[in-house]
């Protein structure tokens, strides 16, 4: 064997021995400035000296020695072992780290996710309790008939300014949950007919005001009782309802048609079409109408106005209850929307809960009024008296306990509670009721009117022995139904009794 593949060998082990040192030095760096080791960082400066060291070695062995081609062999595969090492450690460390900033940057999304929804929720409370004084204002004073014609306009205008920032409100709250996972899907009894009802009764209202013509057989052709998120499903058919409103001029229609959809024994899909013909949308800009913030034209020139967030909400409520929404539409001509969502058959002995009982006349009944700001508590309190009924407030939630527990039994009909209060919230207040040793205790109605619009508030509500949740800005029809409804369903009760 030639000396100099031998001396070769030797000297390139020495050169690939002084590759390894700088790249543990590199390494050692690197790991020192990312790790705190708490003043044990020499630690990883042992494999450095130890690798000089057989630098030196090497040098020795080949300026000095006589090495044969075993131990130059040996010299040169020890400088790649430790350099495959090298290699592996630097590797293995680099995929520990960027795994422990990957669980660092979710731990942290977490958080901001945390905060976000605590921020949402709080400012939601604030921006719903003027809102609600507003709105609220604003309905008792419409009611008045001795109103000019030209005020009544005026009202009119700023009623509708407040439900459309009502509704940016509650899309981008909605999208919130939806992003977060905290959307919940609720399975609840309930009559197809009577929720096509109720949003019928709404959208003909504002098509009135409006000048258009509503045209809805949905009512008449759903019939049946299903299991499924009734609430989520209204909200389905009233933001598309409310963009067809939007989008449509005078004298347009919209068109609200129901088709049964396929069925098996236990589900049935319900179809609904909702057609106008207002200044619909161009082709190119159908793939991209549900995506968050899209809208066809976003200049400051687009007289209609939006956030681009209510049919993206909407589309993501759908797929969330298994169903699918399509558009299909024509510049100034109209366009359709497609919905169809697949809802459980209800069995025959199960009831609707929420539509139990005849409504009976608020005319004469006493609601207990649990408000902290005196405001709230006055438009709410007009607002039933424009229906004969009589009121009483407590400022928070321990005067609303200590005011029922000093009541005759039967004195209350309902209770309106609010939940954030000082001294007791509503929840404690509603716990404490409950647990008082009188007969209508358990069975007087409690309904949270509560700015904690959340899906969890609604949950806690009822949790803590609520019997509905209604959120402000309150709707002084659904106010009244829900009391009519509740207080109805306690009278038959205690009748049957």
């Amino acid at each position: 064997m030639p000396r100099f593949i031998i001396y070769a060998l030797v000297f390139l082990g020495a050169a690939l021995m002084v590759f390894n040192i700088f790249g543990f030095i590199r390494f050692a760096f690197s790991i020192r400035n990312r790790i705190a080791f708490k003043g044990k960082s020499g630690i990883l400066y042992v494999p450095i000296f130890l690798l000089v060291f057989f630098l030196f070695g090497y040098l020795a062995v080949g300026l000095f020695g006589n090495p044969d081609l075993i131990v130059a062999g040996i010299l040169f595969f020890g400088s790649v072992f430790v350099c495959i090492v090298y290699y592996l450690i630097s590797g293995i460390t680099k995929r520990i780290l960027e795994n422990e900033e990957i669980e660092a940057r979710l731990i942290a999304s977490e958080e901001s996710n945390k905060a976000k929804t605590s921020f949402l929720a709080g400012i939601s409370h604030e921006m719903r309790t003027p809102m609600n004084v507003i709105l609220g204002l604003d309905d008792i004073v419409l009611r008045d008939p001795a109103l000019s014609g030209e005020t009544r306009r005026q009202l009119e205008k700023i009623r509708l300014s407040a439900r459309h920032l009502q509704g940016l409100i509650n899309n981008i709250l909605d999208m919130n949950r939806i992003e977060t996972g905290s959307l919940q899907t609720r399975n609840e009894v309930f009559e197809l007919s009577e929720t096509l009802a109720q949003v019928n009764a709404i959208v003909q209202t504002v098509c009135d005001e409006k000048g258009l013509l509503f045209l809805c057989d949905a009512q008449e052709a759903a019939s049946g009782r299903f299991i499924g998120d009734e609430m989520q499903l209204k909200q389905v058919l009233m933001s598309i309802l409310d963009n067809a409103v939007k989008y449509t001029d005078a004298p347009g229609s919209i068109e609200l048609r129901f088709e049964p959809g396929p069925e098996t024994e236990e589900t049935r899909a319900v179809r609904f079409r909702i057609s106008d013909t207002g200044v619909g949308m161009d082709k190119t800009f159908l793939s991209n109408i549900f995506n968050v913030f899209t809208q066809e034209d976003a200049s400051s020139t687009n007289r209609f106005g939006g956030s681009g967030l209510s049919l993206a909400v909407t589309k993501s409520i759908v797929d969330r209850m298994g169903g699918d929404i399509t558009v299909e539409s024509q510049k100034y001509v109209g366009s359709t929307f497609t919905v169809t969502i697949p809802l459980r058959r209800a069995p025959a002995e199960e009831t609707v809960s929420e539509e139990a009982g005849d409504p009976v006349s608020l005319e004469g009944r006493c609601v207990l009024i649990a408000e902290d700001i005196p405001e709230n508590a006055e438009i709410v309190q007009d607002l039933l008296e424009l229906e004969g009924v009589e009121t009483e407030h407590a400022e928070n939630g321990a005067l609303a306990l200590e005011r029922f527990r000093n009541s005759e039994p039967g004195h209350f009909d309902a209770i309106l509670m609010d939940l954030r209060m000082p001294v007791m919230d509503g929840f404690e207040a509603t716990r404490s009721i409950r647990a008082l040793p009188r007969t209508d205790a358990k069975t007087v109605p409690i309904i949270a009117l509560t700015a904690n619009a959340f899906e969890s508030d609604v949950q806690a509500s009822l949790d803590s022995g609520m019997n509905a949740h209604l959120a402000k800005p309150a709707d002084s029809d659904l106010l009244y139904a829900a009391l009519r409804r509740l207080i109805g369903n306690n009278v038959q009760a205690e009748e049957k009794a």
